[in-house]
C-alpha cells in the first residue's frame, strides 16, 4: 500500500483552506478544487499518521451518493475533471480523491439525522431522556432503533473545537424559520433514501451529518462530504442487537482504541496510532465503501 497522503502542495490554484481532512482551492471565482487526504480526526483532533487510501474511498462514496439522491437536493458537483485544473506535475495528487465543486455560501450548522440511539445522542439520552431538544420514550437501550428519524442539528466548530449539538429553536435563529425546515426535511429524505438502499446491502446507517450552502440564486445546495464513514455510523445488521455498541464500518475502531490510551485527555497532540490500528481503520473504510458501491449493487 502507498504512504498516506497528510498535505497537498498544490502551487498551480490559490489555497483557501486546509481543514480536518480536505484541502480546498480556488478554480477561478466560482469553483473549488476539494481534495480528500488521508487525514483522519478522532474527537476533533487530527491523528499525526493518515489511512493510506483514505481520501481516495471519501470521494469515491460522496461522488456515488451525491449522484443516487441527486433527486433529493442539488449538490455541489460538477462534471470537470480535476486533474485538468492543476499542473502536469500536480495530478497525482488529485487522482481519485478530488471533485471540482461550485463555490457556495456555507451554512453555520450541521445537520443531523439520528435513526438509532448512539454516540453524543444516547449520552443526552441517558441525562434527561432526550436529544437535542427531542424528546424519546422512556427505557430505550444503547443502540435502539428511534420509533422515526429524528433532526438533531449542530454548530459547527473552528477547527480544533468541539462541535455543539442544539435545538431546532436554536438553527432557526442562525438561518431563518424557513431554510430550517428545508433544511430539515432535505436532511430526513436524505437519511430515509440513504438508509433504505444501504440496508439492502446489509449495513444500518446508524447516524449521518450533512452539510449546505446557499447558491447565487439563494438555493439550498448539499456540499462537502455525502454519507460517507468520516461523518455516518454504519453498522453490519447481522450483528446489531439493542443494548450493546455494534461494531462499525466507520472510525468508531479508532476511537474505540483511543479510549484506552492512558492518560490521553483527547487534545492535541494526539497519540500516535500502532499499524495494527491504522490497518483496521483502513479495512474498515474498505469494506463500508466496497459493499455500497459495488458494481450490480446501484
Amino acid at each position: 500500500m502507498t504512504a498516506a497522503l497528510l498535505t497537498t502542495s498544490i502551487t498551480s490554484l490559490p489555497l483557501l483552506s486546509r481543514g480536518k481532512v480536505r484541502d480546498n482551492y480556488a478554480v477561478g471565482d466560482d469553483k473549488l478544487l476539494m481534495v480528500a487526504t488521508d487525514r483522519i480526526s478522532a474527537f476533533d483532533v487530527i491523528m499525526e499518521q493518515g489511512i493510506p487510501g483514505k481520501g481516495a474511498m471519501l470521494t469515491r462514496i460522496s461522488r456515488f451518493w451525491f449522484d443516487l439522491l441527486a433527486d433529493v437536493v442539488p449538490n455541489h458537483l460538477t462534471d470537470i475533471d480535476p486533474e485538468s485544473v492543476v499542473a502536469p506535475h500536480e495530478r497525482a495528487q488529485v487522482r481519485d480523491r478530488a471533485l471540482v465543486v461550485r463555490r457556495l455560501q456555507p451554512l453555520p450548522v450541521e445537520a443531523v439525522v439520528r435513526g438509532y440511539l448512539a454516540g453524543s445522542g444516547w449520552k443526552d439520552y441517558q441525562a434527561g431522556g432526550r436529544v437535542c431538544g427531542v424528546e424519546l420514550p422512556v427505557g430505550l437501550q444503547q443502540a435502539a432503533r428511534l420509533p422515526n428519524p429524528i433532526f438533531t442539528p449542530a454548530t459547527k466548530a473552528e477547527l480544533g473545537a468541539h462541535d455543539e449539538n442544539i435545538d431546532f429553536g436554536q438553527m432557526v435563529r442562525l438561518v431563518g424559520v424557513e431554510l430550517a425546515a428545508q433544511i430539515r426535511d432535505v436532511s430526513l429524505e436524505l437519511y430515509r433514501r440513504g438508509a433504505d438502499y444501504a440496508q439492502q446491502r446489509g449495513i444500518i446507517l446508524a447516524d449521518t451529518k450533512f452539510e449546505f450552502g446557499i447558491d447565487a440564486q439563494q438555493r439550498l445546495v448539499w456540499m462537502d462530504e455525502a454519507l460517507t464513514p468520516d461523518s455516518s455510523r454504519f453498522w453490519p445488521a447481522d450483528q446489531w442487537r439493542e443494548g450493546v455498541s455494534p461494531p462499525s464500518f466507520d472510525k468508531q475502531f479508532l476511537r474505540d482504541w483511543l479510549e484506552t490510551v492512558p492518560g490521553w485527555n483527547k487534545r492535541a497532540p494526539a497519540p500516535g496510532l500502532p499499524q495494527a490500528v491504522i490497518d483496521g481503520t483502513a479495512a474498515k473504510y474498505r469494506e463500508a465503501v466496497e459493499r455500497l458501491t459495488a458494481a450490480g449493487n446501484a
